[in-house]
């Protein structure tokens, strides 16, 4: 019975051997990698949710003691005054065009600086003064929760090193805010509502609102709102104007 000698096999050179190794080691890597950040997405997942019922339940229990408040006050004879607005959303409606140089420095000073810019403005007698200053030129009044949570939504950048990048992620603002205690959008929206203590900072690091023209357009930008313009203060009118324009 003939045997067929056995056949040698090529030995396998030292550097496939080592790039076979490197590539399982990176693969494994790469494997542990993606489970912690797994892991991590999970848990910031689960502190956004909490954080968010939080705030509504915030938001709600406001909301229905202002109801409360005006009842009371309707059921005795007399008036339910609300507190007072802490912040505004200011509106560049005109050009430079005629403009002096203090109105000018003001505009600069509040980040207007383009037509239909808008900005969160906090209220106190330095911006009130401020705002006088610049009445002709802009429009501007309280917002309410629903449009401060549709502006950031859809038309929020962050300021990133000097430049305008779209708020699209909650790692964004964790990386940007988060040594203030700001890690999510829902934070950001808190902030701003509410007037929190971190206000300064988290206005400042949103870039002004670039916002269109109106639908059906303005009336008379030169002629003050209570005349039946459009320059100056709405108080809770601008929410209208903001639905028109975002």
């Amino acid at each position: 019975m003939s045997t067929k000698p056995a056949t040698k096999t090529a030995p396998v050179p030292e550097s496939i051997l080592k790039k076979r190794a490197t590539s399982q080691k990176k693969a494994v890597d790469v494997a542990k990698l993606g489970r912690a950040q797994q892991l991590k997405n999970s848990r910031l997942n689960s502190i956004y949710f909490k954080r968010a019922e939080k705030y509504v339940a915030e938001y709600h229990k406001t909301e229905r003691e202002a109801i409360r408040l005006n009842r009371i006050a309707k059921n005795s004879g007399t008036f339910y005054v609300p507190p007072q607005a802490k912040v505004a959303f200011v509106i560049r409606i005109r050009g430079i065009n005629g403009v002096s140089p203090k109105p000018r420095k003001v505009l600069k000073l509040l980040r207007l600086l383009q037509l239909n810019n808008g900005v969160f403005l906090k209220i106190n007698k330095a911006t009130l003064n401020m705002l006088k200053l610049v009445e002709p030129y802009v429009a501007y009044g309280f917002p309410n929760l629903k449009s401060i949570k549709e502006l950031i939504y859809k038309r929020g950048h962050l300021k990133v090193n000097g430049q305008r990048i779209p708020l699209t992620s909650n790692d964004m603002v964790e990386k940007q805010l988060g040594k203030y205690g700001v890690i999510c959008v829902e934070d950001i929206i808190h902030e701003i509502a509410t007037c929190g203590k971190n206000f300064k900072q988290v206005n400042n690091t949103l870039w002004p609102f670039k916002l269109n023209c109106p639908r059906g357009g303005f009336n008379m930008k030169k002629i003050p709102f209570l005349q039946g313009g459009d320059a100056g203060n709405r108080e809770h009118l601008i929410n209208n104007l903001i639905q028109k324009m975002n």
